[in-house]
């Protein structure tokens, strides 16, 4: 399944939200990324179309399973890079940075290579 870049972190940061919010809002989400409410809610839209979320008639947005699958992976994936990368000696605000732009493009292959040497070092 392919979905772009902007739609996984869309996902993503769903699934960051609902960690420390009760219920996560199109507001909430705007907040967090400093987009406008108007750009989230067509976001919001698409991904409900595409099943990766529902949103109640209150405006709760939840992942569905495919929508966590994605968001879990990308959140996996920005995580152990962002850790490789500090461990390489580049500053944490600019590891963070550069593993949110790898996290979209890197192969399955290639981030599990990676994943298999980070956890052997």
């Amino acid at each position: 399944m392919h979905i772009n870049e902007s739609a996984e972190n869309y996902l993503e940061t769903i699934l960051i939200l609902s960690k420390s919010h009760p219920v996560v809002r199109s507001v909430d989400i705007a907040e967090e990324l400093g987009f406008k409410k108007s750009s989230v809610s067509v976001a919001m839209k698409n991904l409900r179309e595409k099943n990766h979320i529902t949103v109640t008639k209150e405006g709760f947005i939840y992942l569905t399973e495919s929508g966590r699958k994605i968001a879990e992976m990308i959140f996996e994936r920005h995580e152990l890079l962002t850790a490789w990368l500090i461990r390489l000696g580049v500053e944490p605000a600019i590891a963070s940075e550069d593993a949110c732009k790898i996290e979209h493009v890197i192969s399955s292959e290639s981030f599990e290579a990676i994943k298999k040497h980070a956890s052997n070092q």
